[in-house]
């Protein structure tokens, strides 16, 4: 009876075991970790046995002060560091640095590599960012929140994906295949916005620095550099020259990914004759019984994980090494810092609010995401096709492709970044509401238009 229990204990941990590894597997799985964040935020910022320590967490200073025997502080470092800034200045750079590498992948040799593939999803992304734009301004233009016309257009890859995973074989795969592309390039877009618009007064001593510390990756790359330390060590230093440059810092991700190399260290040829030879010294290695592997076996299956992990270029190692940090924590981190919103009163949900002075950021963030995005994007791929520039998805129909446009609307991760950039800091809880407000509503409509517009498929 013992043994019995035992063994059932060692199989329940076994499938607990398999059923995580399936969730974590999972495409959507990303996306609900993602809205579980945002709902704790959400109670943390409003309960009140937790807002007050919740606000105060986000805001703790965590420079480094060094003081003089005078009792004046001589050196700070990082200057201004709270809680929050690091979240958002400094571990969401993993975040931009994982987007560019996946932006580099596709332009590389993806969806975006050539003429004839991207040229459908960079015109639909433009579309989709240009209309949210207009929409948000048409409300706010001449206002103090007319700065945030960024907000609106950028497009969460995670959400988007999972509710299209979720809803199964309804959708062709090419038109998942269409919105992954137009994610990228949104992400593209909305990384050129924030490093042309939404960045400080630029300090050019730092910028040059890092400027010449990346040309000098660049040459080092070009000569055949392959060791990962090489890269990652001038990362931190150009983050930190970015840091204080006035350049948003997160830009620095981006701007290290793209001269991470992606050719491998070994060559074909070279990583089968290697491990041919590797295999036959193992098998002539010494065995007694039914012992493998042994310490032998173990050295040279050792030798062989090296030999193909180099063998693998840096930059897709990369990638996919950081892919579930970033999914399951990273964005969930920035999702706890950022989405939480103190609703001190009931006109914080009204986002349909106007005023003359601050204009109406609720209504050109809402409409921008749920209006905005989905027109921009059918129109821009309408006009493609109709003119011949692009072909349409295979499989898809024009209602299929208005229903995924819709889901482009889901502006969560990007759209919260971009708001927190703004310096007012009422605008930006206004801010905030209105991005899960409209990010919901465009999940919404996506998902109900999807299951009207197709029929399952084998």
């Amino acid at each position: 009876m013992r043994l019995f229990s035992m063994y059932r204990w060692v199989r329940e941990r076994h499938m607990i075991g398999i059923r995580g590894r399936n969730f974590l597997e999972a495409p959507w799985a990303g996306g609900v970790v993602l809205l579980g964040c945002v709902i704790v935020a959400m109670l943390l910022a409003n309960l009140p046995g937790t807002s007050l320590y919740y606000r105060h967490l986000l805001e703790t200073d965590l420079s480094l002060m060094v003081h003089s025997p005078d009792g004046l502080i001589d050196w700070v470092f990082p200057r201004g560091m709270t809680v929050e800034k690091l979240i958002n200045d400094g571990l969401m750079v993993i975040f931009f640095f994982a987007v560019g590498l996946e932006i580099k992948r596709e332009i590389v040799c993806g969806q975006l590599s050539s003429a004839r593939q991207a040229i459908l999803p960079v015109l639909a992304a433009a579309g989709g960012m240009l209309a949210p734009a207009i929409i948000f301004l048409f409300f706010n233009h001449g206002t103090i929140a007319a700065n945030g016309w960024g907000i609106p257009t950028a497009t969460d890859i995670a959400f988007a994906i999972g509710i299209l995973s979720m809803l199964g074989d309804r959708v062709p795969v090419s038109l998942k295949i269409f919105l992954t592309a137009l994610a990228i390039a949104d992400d593209l877009g909305a990384i050129l916005v924030i490093a042309l618009f939404y960045g400080g007064q630029v300090q050019i001593s730092c910028l040059l620095a890092a400027l010449v510390i990346m040309l000098a990756v660049y040459f080092m790359k070009e000569m055949g550099e392959k060791r990962m330390l090489f890269y990652l060590v001038p990362a931190v230093v150009i983050w930190g020259l970015f840091y204080y440059s006035g350049v948003h810092s997160a830009i620095s991700g981006v701007a290290m990914a793209m001269l991470i190399p992606m050719t491998p260290r070994y060559s074909k040829e070279y990583f089968a004759h290697k491990m041919r030879h590797l295999k036959e010294l193992m098998l002539a290695a010494r065995t007694s019984g039914d012992d493998f592997p042994n310490e032998h076996h173990r050295f040279y299956m050792r030798r062989m994980r090296l030999l193909a992990a180099d063998s693998v270029g840096m930059s897709y190692r990369l990638e996919h090494s950081l892919a579930p940090y970033v999914t399951f924590l990273v964005m969930p981190i920035f999702a706890l810092a950022n989405a939480g919103v103190e609703i001190t009163s009931p006109e914080y949900l009204n986002i349909f609010h106007y005023s003359s002075e601050i204009g109406s950021i609720g209504m050109g963030i809402f409409f921008g995401l749920v209006v905005g995005k989905p027109l921009g994007i059918f129109l821009a791929s309408w006009g493609a096709v109709k003119s011949g520039l692009a072909v349409m998805p295979e499989g898809a129909t024009w209602r299929l492709l208005l229903a995924v446009a819709c889901l482009g609307g889901i502006g969560f991760t990007m759209s919260l970044f971009v708001d927190a950039l703004d310096t007012e800091p009422d605008l930006i809880d206004r801010g905030k509401i209105a991005i899960l407000m409209g990010s919901t509503a465009a999940a919404v409509l996506g998902s109900l238009l999807i299951l009207v517009f197709s029929k399952k498929r084998k």
